[in-house]
């Protein structure tokens, strides 16, 4: 239905309340009786379709599998929608047989129709984007659009607006861009990227319950998946707007170009990222040393890997950096790990005796294996005391060291304060050269302020 226009410039209150009593007329009159039943059915369609879908979701719960959960998800939010949809246009077309017009049906259709598509692409959006204020800003801006091009269809005129957008243009050689043209490249280029992000999201969750590939391959497959999916989308796009591909030999120069200047560190980034997750250096979860930052590896992402540490920050390093620099990896081939802990003792003890003690107190944290048995050794006589070192060996790097050594450093100080074992200080000797006259007197008084304390008053 398109409302028309009031025809006149200059509307009177009476004028304005007689054409509005026009153009909803049709609400209440006998035509409109089909019309409200196919209404209700339309809806108690759409209710029972959702009610169904919620019961599916419950019956499936935990057990199914996550994509299975997801395609459920998806279908709940777009069936009832669909559903009713549907039932309008049957009934439409039924009642179209022996009815003139069906207004309220040709208002109710595109309504619901773009219900539904708003549904859909929100759905799409959150699926490709994360949530943020881009995601909101990207699902208020398409729900404008939706609606907008829905009233420029119920007023009639959408035709005028498509025509007046297509005549402002500039010819690009044998192309021909419009405010049009351009806005359906824009908004193309949208839907496939969505889609494309829609459809990586199902292969992760796919391969992520791939048992026989490792945390590695998987990320590597997902993103070479994701880039081919948005490459293809955007050609796709693209060659469906009537736009020349060979232009991209042109741009495909002038990137090259880029490359060698601007973006050589990005490209370079982004090409070592392959590098490390198809090569299995790193993998999510491994416990990494480079340069002076420890953590454990949290995501492999196109740039850079996410290093979280002991204190839970986040640190970006880019994926260059593992191509170029030294990489500890804690848990590469093994995950057992050799923990050493030094601890000094005086000269008067019995070093055999330090010994044993250190090796019964190793065993107070869980985490160290009987086998490789720990060990104490004797490292070297140091200029303070003996010093002996205790190795022990672990198999969850990931969980970090610390809560290893602090147990035991603390049976260790129980044990060896039990057994009278001392722990010395630190020893240092000071070497007077030479001394001024007058700090020389100083300590002469010094010293005979001593004498007379420590040997009672003196005589007057």
């Amino acid at each position: 239905m398109a409302i028309e226009s009031f025809g006149s410039d200059t509307l009177s209150v009476q004028t304005l309340l007689q054409t509005l009593t026009e153009q909803t007329k049709h609400l209440y009159s006998a035509d409109s009786v089909p019309q409200w039943v196919t209404i209700c059915i339309a809806i108690l369609v759409a209710l029972y379709t959702r009610r169904r879908m919620l019961i599916k979701l419950g019956e499936s719960g935990s057990a199914s599998s996550g994509l299975r959960r997801l395609a459920y998800r998806s279908l709940e939010r777009i069936l009832w929608p669909i559903s009713m949809l549907i039932v309008l246009w049957a009934g439409q077309f039924v009642l179209q047989l022996w009815l003139d017009d069906t207004p309220i049906l040709n208002v109710l259709v595109p309504l619901t129709s773009s219900f539904a598509a708003i549904r859909l692409i929100v759905y799409f959006l959150r699926k490709s984007l994360k949530g943020g204020p881009l995601l909101k800003a990207s699902e208020s801006l398409i729900a404008g659009i939706i609606w907008v091009i829905v009233g420029l269809y119920l007023l009639n005129l959408l035709p005028q607006v498509v025509a007046a957008l297509d005549a402002v243009g500039v010819n690009l050689g044998d192309f021909r861009l419009s405010i049009l043209s351009g806005l359906k490249l824009f908004f193309l280029i949208i839907i496939a990227l969505t889609i494309a992000g829609w459809i990586s999201h199902l292969l992760e969750i796919r391969l992520a319950e791939t048992k026989a590939l490792n945390a590695s391959t998987r990320v590597g497959l997902i993103k070479f998946i994701k880039f081919a999916l948005i490459t293809i989308a955007v050609l796709v796009t693209l060659s469906s707007v009537g736009f020349d591909m060979s232009t991209f030999a042109v741009f495909g120069g002038a990137l090259g170009v880029g490359l060698g200047f601007g973006l050589q560190r990005i490209a370079a980034n982004f090409i070592s990222g392959f590098i490390v997750i198809f090569d299995r250096s790193v993998k999510p979860g491994d416990v990494i040393t480079i340069g002076e930052q420890f953590g454990w590896v949290q995501e492999l992402r196109s740039r850079y890997i996410v290093l979280r540490n002991r204190e839970g920050v986040d640190t970006l390093i880019p994926n260059e950096n593992l191509i170029t620099s030294e990489v500890i990896n804690w848990s590469y081939s093994d995950t057992n790990t050799r923990i050493k802990i030094n601890v000094d003792i005086s000269y008067d003890d019995d070093p055999e005796e330090a010994i044993r003690i250190m090796e019964e107190c190793a065993l107070v944290s869980d985490r160290v294996l009987k086998d490789p048995a720990p060990v104490a050794r004797l490292m070297e006589f140091g200029d303070n005391g003996i010093q002996l070192q205790l190795r022990v060996w672990i198999a969850d790097a990931m969980n970090g060291f610390e809560g290893v050594r602090s147990p035991i450093k603390i049976e260790i100080f129980k044990r060896f304060k039990e057994a009278g074992i001392t722990i010395p200080f630190p020893q240092r000797d000071l070497h007077v050269k030479s001394l001024t006259p007058e700090v020389l007197e100083s300590l002469e008084r010094l010293i005979q302020r001593q004498k007379e304390s420590d040997g009672g008053q003196s005589e007057p």
